[in-house]
């Protein structure tokens, strides 16, 4: 059976400050929104979260023109880790069969797009019922030494690769705003018309926030939906099978907005 596949964004597990400081009350309600879904081989999930104020800060200290020192991809690498550990903590208490997947210990880039990932582990993982835990990360970089590799860019690596059902973005915003309103579905041919409306995110975002994961869900061939994971139920809800936020999709139909 494909998986479906979420990402929860740093901005709504972290605060976005300078220092990494987690939201304990937010990664415990999220853990317990995804042990409803009850994960096994047979609903088999794979889990993709932000690094926020475990990440951002650390990679923006540390970016050069000479790129990452090795004292920096160590830096930048441990404070994503100590994120990750928060979580899977979480979903271990929910009695969700949750293990990680560090991106960088099995995945190359080249000039800051993913070239490769070992994959099989995860394979092996969903056939299981174990949830693959992966997460925003600095990775080898064939070009440029080391790099920044997002959450986002990772979603639609996985789902093309793993054929996944849907694919959610929990976020810290109800979906993509113009105007003041949600856009209820975005296709490659109504991008244009919103894309001077889509923002970047609060914060330090060195991973190109709303617009970043258009882009990479555009790319994809897979009905993709963008909804805040701050309001509970949300994740819950899109794991049931509901449609919350924007959509992103290759279907063309005319763009409308909704409050």
């Amino acid at each position: 059976m494909p998986p479906t596949i979420l990402k929860i964004g740093g901005s709504v597990l972290t605060e976005k400050t300078d220092t990494p400081t987690p939201k304990p009350s937010a990664i415990k309600r999220c853990a317990a929104e995804i042990a409803s879904y009850h994960p096994s081989a047979d609903n088999p999930l794979i889990l993709i979260h932000g690094a926020g104020s475990f990440g951002h800060p650390q990679a923006k200290k540390h970016d050069s023109p000479d790129g990452f020192t090795n004292s920096g991809i160590i830096e930048i690498h441990r404070s994503v880790t100590l994120l990750n550990e928060l979580v899977i903590n979480a979903l271990i208490k929910n009695n969700v069969p949750a293990a990680t997947v560090h991106p960088f210990g099995c995945t190359v880039a080249e000039d800051a797009r993913i070239s490769e990932m070992h994959t099989a582990p995860i394979a092996l993982m969903l056939a299981r019922g174990i949830v693959p835990v992966l997460h925003g990360d600095v990775v080898m970089d064939r070009t440029l030494g080391a790099s920044i590799i997002s959450g986002d860019q990772i979603v639609p690596y996985l789902a093309a690769l793993f054929g996944a059902s849907r694919i959610g973005f929990g976020t810290a915003v109800d979906g993509v705003i113009a105007d003041g309103r949600v856009v209820p579905e975005i296709t490659p041919g109504t991008f244009e018309a919103v894309r001077s409306h889509i923002h970047g995110s609060e914060g330090t975002d060195v991973t190109g926030g709303m617009l970043g994961k258009v882009r990479e869900l555009l790319g994809i061939d897979i009905d993709s939906y963008i909804f805040s994971a701050v309001k509970p139920g949300m994740i819950a809800g899109f794991l049931s099978g509901e449609e919350p936020g924007t959509r992103i999709t290759k279907k063309p139909q005319s763009i409308s907005l909704r409050k």
